[in-house]
């Protein structure tokens, strides 16, 4: 069996898929993209598609090493999500090979279920008791939500009353029985954590998470040693050697992103690493169908595994969301906030190759906002 066939496609709202076809007819999915550089990371595929046409799409591991180590320049979001995708539809072809789903392949299922969390409140958080109102009758046992819009510097009283405000009012719809994660989106300077994560420790948030950009991890462990509520970071990290130090620093969630951080097989190996220190899992993902289906697949085989970012609903779908592309919708059913383990070969889902053309017909170009403080001068977005 041997690679025949690469394609890419653009795919609203802001996702690039990419189909992998062999020369005896078996069909891999992936989802390399970085948000707002869709394209970017397009061409990417492009190129490293030449290494692969012609190759055995079952020596996995090998391709992931000369994908990743072949050229003299290494690493970096679009490279590591280029080679993510590609790496997630040599697993579903594996997985259709063999007749299993991937996390047979990774050692078989450590678990029956996997605990999703839901979006609410949008970038700048709003309308945040209805929202967190309406995942509790759908079900949902947790949700995350940002703690903040632009944040200041060095916050005033009135913006960190504002957040502890905010995580408030969620707790008290959601009561004790249910769990809030909160996303800082690296909005926060490290005195600025320092003086909010306190305040917030009363409210028991599951987790925050991205306190700080990833350009101040050497903080974290001022973060970490200051703050009651357990630190998570990791969606804007791309391979093993970026998560050591924040492991080291003493975070107690790594967020990789399957889609970003090297695909299936270098996740469950940050996983691996992170158990090491007693940190556990909590894969990123507002992305796609395949993006999530491979983050399930390794959620089921990873012991240190705590929670599942999923998308349906969130603020970034306008006129299209991840059960569009998707022939049955059914690994994708809720049931008491949890999703259930896909025994279908492969990634688990069947993507509607009909819709899929059909979307990239229409394409995109979605780039994110680029926020300005009161004084004109730049603000994390």
């Amino acid at each position: 069996m041997k690679i025949d066939r690469i394609e890419t496609f653009l795919i609203p709202p802001r996702w690039l898929f990419c189909r992998v076809e062999t020369d005896e007819g078996q069909v891999g999915w992936g989802e390399p993209v970085v948000e707002g550089r869709a394209e970017v990371v397009r061409s990417a595929v492009d190129v490293l598609a030449e290494y692969l046409i012609g190759e055995d799409p079952l020596r996995i591991e090998q391709h992931w090493q000369v994908l990743t180590k072949g050229g003299f320049y290494r690493g970096g979001p679009v490279l590591s999500s280029a080679v993510a995708g590609l790496d997630q539809a040599l697993w579903d072809i594996a997985g259709q090979a063999y007749g299993a789903p991937v996390h047979a392949l990774l050692g078989g299922a450590v678990r029956d279920r996997v605990r999703v969390y839901s979006w609410i409140g949008g970038d700048e958080p709003g309308e945040v008791a209805d929202a967190a109102a309406a995942q509790v009758a759908a079900g949902m046992t947790a949700i995350k939500m940002n703690a903040s819009g632009r944040l200041t510097a060095i916050p005033t009283s009135a913006e960190v009353a504002a957040v502890v405000r905010r995580v408030a009012t969620a707790r008290e719809v959601l009561g004790e029985e249910r769990d809030i994660a909160v996303d800082f989106h690296g909005r926060a300077t490290a005195a600025a954590a320092r003086r909010i994560l306190p305040e917030l420790a009363p409210l028991r948030p599951l987790f925050v998470e991205e306190p700080v950009v990833p350009e101040q991890s050497h903080r974290l462990a001022d973060i970490v040693t200051a703050s009651p509520v357990p630190v998570a970071t990791g969606e804007r990290l791309f391979g093993r050697h970026e998560f050591l130090a924040p492991l080291q620093a003493g975070v107690a969630v790594v967020q990789p992103d399957l889609s970003h951080a090297g695909g299936i097989s270098e996740v469950r190996r940050i996983a691996a690493m992170a158990e090491t220190f007693g940190a556990v899992l909590a894969p990123h993902c507002p992305l796609g169908p395949i993006s999530l289906a491979a983050s399930l697949q390794v959620a089921f085989a990873t012991p240190n595994f705590l929670i599942q970012e999923q998308s349906i609903g969130i603020h970034y779908h306008e006129g299209s969301e991840l059960l569009d592309y998707l022939v049955d919708p059914e690994p994708f059913r809720f049931v008491d906030g949890h999703l259930r383990r896909p025994e279908a070969p492969g990634l688990g889902i069947t993507i509607d190759e009909a819709a899929v053309r059909a979307a990239a017909r229409r394409g995109h170009a979605w780039r994110n906002p680029v926020w300005r403080h009161a004084d004109g001068s730049f603000a994390e977005w």
